[in-house]
């Protein structure tokens, strides 16, 4: 039973990370304007993520230590505090999109102005971030954010044209009126959301914070090629809901509401209940990642005392930077930005810093004075250096073909 829990840290890994606001808008966008001639770009984020969160969790569990706190004793103080500064724009800018997609469940809800919610999910985000004990945020949140499996079930009641969509998924490239540029911009955004940097912080973090070590590799592994994948899966449901009800009439999703919109013409006023408490779980348990993400990375990089097993007097930096992370998420809310521009600006600058993240992880997992014989073994160098090229390739992309489109526009 002990093990079954601990594979809780993965699934709200994957619905906090696969399933977030951003993959919300993303996998909902893509599926109403491409069908399901994306779907090959979630199945490769998969992938990636399930490759880069087992070294992630694997150097936890042998070291004793989160990545980041290995980066700039790996790759010296300059290098590293480029890698923060990127790192933690990234994910201060994501924490606010995730606020801002929880106060947009609640209007979803309530009819209420999004706007009145920000103050409130600002101050329980941050209580919960400094006062509930990591286990129980783990579970709570990554257990109700499973509510999205709703999708899953609306695919199966919608009418849907099972030999079109297989058609779609099977021709890799833009269709109808749509181009080349806007079909890369909308690949590019799907990728950066499946492989969002604060994912592996948060991970090899909670791995720490759960203490593991070479004997919880199983458990690794478990969290890891359990929880991406059933983040993945959500996703794909989340692209055929959309590409079944939106593309043939040609409509584009621009809001939450248009994304529940499925599962409301499938399974009526309960399935969109459940959807909304899905949007909930999902999107606060992501502001519950990235809150903490942005004081691991900090503390860890500065040496400070972090964590949730440690008492916020012992560890009063790490609780500060958190605050302020949550603070300039609510400030950029304040300036009345839609959440979901905000969530597509912030992939845009996501898929820029990923070569930032994703690179110390392949350097780390190498070193045999961490790892010892732990080490990666050639097929997983293989993959990960295949996947760091393709970061690469997306990381150049992601700003001109913004430019070129227009926000894909």
């Amino acid at each position: 039973m002990k093990k079954a829990f601990a594979v809780t840290l993965g699934i709200l890994t994957a619905i906090g990370g696969f399933v977030d606001i951003g993959d919300l808008v993303a996998n909902s966008q893509a599926g109403a304007r491409f069908g399901m001639s994306l779907a090959w770009v979630v199945v490769v984020s998969v992938l990636g993520i399930c490759v880069y969160a087992e070294m992630s969790g694997r150097v936890a569990a042998v070291s004793g230590r989160a990545v980041f706190d290995l980066v700039r004793e790996r790759l010296g103080p300059r290098v590293g505090l480029v890698n923060l500064a990127g790192s933690y724009l990234v994910t201060v800018l994501t924490l606010g999109a995730e606020l801002g997609g929880v106060a947009l469940a609640l209007e979803l809800a309530t009819s209420v102005s999004y706007l009145l919610f920000v103050p409130v999910v600002g101050f329980v985000a941050w209580v919960v971030l400094w006062r509930v004990k990591f286990e129980t945020m783990e579970r709570v949140f990554g257990l109700a954010g499973l509510a999205l499996v709703v999708f899953v079930v609306a695919l199966l009641r919608l009418p849907a044209d099972w030999g079109s969509l297989w058609s779609q998924a099977t021709t890799l490239m833009p269709t109808g009126n749509e181009n080349w540029p806007t079909y890369a911009f909308q690949a590019v955004a799907l990728f950066a959301a499946g492989l969002t940097p604060y994912e592996v912080f948060f991970f090899s973090s909670g791995g720490v914070e759960e203490r593991w070590t070479s004997k919880d590799l199983a458990i690794n592994k478990a969290n890891v090629f359990v929880g991406f994948p059933l983040g993945g899966l959500l996703s794909l449901a989340l692209m055929a809901c959309a590409a079944i009800v939106f593309h043939p009439i040609d409509v584009r999703v621009e809001s939450l509401a248009q994304t529940a919109l499925p599962t409301a013409l499938a399974l009526g006023k309960l399935g969109l209940a459940i959807v909304i408490l899905g949007f909930f779980a999902a999107t606060f348990g992501a502001a519950m990642e990235t809150g903490l993400s942005a004081g691991y990375t900090i503390a860890q990089y500065f040496g400070w005392q972090w964590g949730k097993r440690v008492r916020p007097v012992e560890a009063a930096r790490f609780h500060i930077v958190v605050l302020v992370s949550v603070l300039i998420g609510m400030a950029a809310l304040a300036t009345t930005i839609d959440p979901v521009l905000l969530t597509e600006y912030t992939l845009v600058f996501s898929a820029v810093v990923l070569p930032l993240t994703y690179l110390p992880i392949l350097v780390v997992a190498n070193d045999r004075d961490y790892l010892g014989d732990r080490v990666n073994g050639w097929f997983a160098n293989t993959i990960g250096t295949v996947y760091l090229v393709f970061i690469v390739i997306v990381a150049v992309a992601a700003i001109p073909l913004m430019i070129m489109t227009g926000m894909g526009g």
